[in-house]
């Protein structure tokens, strides 16, 4: 099975609920917008909520943004606020949305009806990379050594996660193992509820390895309490410059879990192209570097066709892997 190199596209996604547009774009970087409204489909919190936070925080603090606010719209695994976009979208023209990973997942499965072609692509900005991790204590100190275990005994070398079966810390210890010859259906994957608990897991000793989101992983590692074997990652993250990526290991794969931005269907194009240049100007402000290094996020940068892109070549290669693994 030939991986898609989903590092370089990687994004994002932040939907934003009512755009306030006005602003013209400023050649000299300032006020490109009067005001943001993001749309968030799950509670305080989580990801999504963090990303559009942080979001518009540095694009105001920044002054490239006038005001931003903020709306949480849990339901349906973010297809209420999905949902809510698409049938008011004349009225949300002014809107964008953050979402993830899981928009392609859960429209594979059927959670929602939707899917990311039904929406305005705007950018991705962030991603995450995932990572394989095993406890401090633990004999294994590479992918190869995480190899030569499941070799020796598959059923006792379980890989845990903080999703379901078939949720994205699964899809990534079966596209690992995928990539490195073996049979993604042997993989014996434990879900927990939460990354937490699956992180607990890992150091009572229930499992020989994690698959965790990077930022999940790095204070712990740093910290010596983890090691991380491989991660998914093109080239080292600097967090943790001593983690070697898969493909340092002969593992010809990469992934991320990107973070991106959405608008309503039919947005204008200039109204798109307006909030693609506010996110651009973005990443040059030390607003946004002091937000993206709180949070450990890895600036992946893909506007408009860039992200429909990525986002088709991501759903090929998850969608491939789901029904390999009897989920679809």
């Amino acid at each position: 099975m030939t991986l898609l190199n989903m590092t370089r596209r990687a994004m994002t996604a932040v939907t934003l609920a009512t755009l306030g547009l006005g602003a013209p774009v400023l050649a000299d970087g300032h006020k490109v917008l009067d005001s943001i409204h993001f749309l968030i489909p799950g509670g305080a919190g989580g990801g999504w909520d963090g990303t559009a936070r942080g979001t518009g925080e540095a694009l105001t603090k920044s002054g490239l943004v006038g005001t931003a606010s903020f709306e949480n719209m849990s339901g349906g695994g973010g297809g209420k606020a999905i949902g809510f976009l698409i049938e008011n979208a004349e009225s949300n023209h002014g809107t964008l949305m953050v979402n993830s990973t899981p928009i392609v997942i859960r429209s594979l499965t059927g959670v929602f009806p939707h899917n990311f072609r039904d929406l305005t692509l705007v950018a991705g900005t962030i991603g995450d990379y995932a990572a394989l991790v095993v406890g401090k204590d633990s004999p294994i100190n590479s992918m190869s050594d995480l190899i030569a275990a499941f070799d020796a005994d598959p059923s006792s070398t379980a890989i845990g996660g903080g999703s379901v079966p078939g949720g994205m810390d699964h899809l990534v210890a079966a596209m690992v193992m995928e990539a490195a010859g073996k049979d993604a259906l042997d993989v014996k994957y434990i879900p927990y509820d939460a990354g937490g608990k699956a992180m607990a897991a890992l150091l009572s000793g229930e499992i020989a390895a994690l698959s965790t989101g990077f930022s999940e992983a790095v204070d712990l590692f740093n910290a010596g309490e983890v090691k991380i074997i491989g991660v998914t990652s093109e080239d080292r993250i600097g967090a943790a410059p001593d983690a070697m990526t898969m493909q340092e290991q002969g593992i010809d794969t990469t992934f991320v879990n990107w973070r991106g931005f959405f608008g309503a269907p039919g947005l204008p194009d200039d109204k798109a192209d307006m909030y693609r240049a506010a996110l651009a100007k973005m990443y040059d402000t030390p607003e946004w570097e002091e937000v993206r290094a709180r949070n450990g996020w890895v600036n992946i940068h893909n506007p408009g066709d860039d992200f429909k892109a990525f986002l088709e070549d991501q759903e090929q290669v998850i969608g491939d892997l789901m029904k390999k693994l009897g989920f679809l």
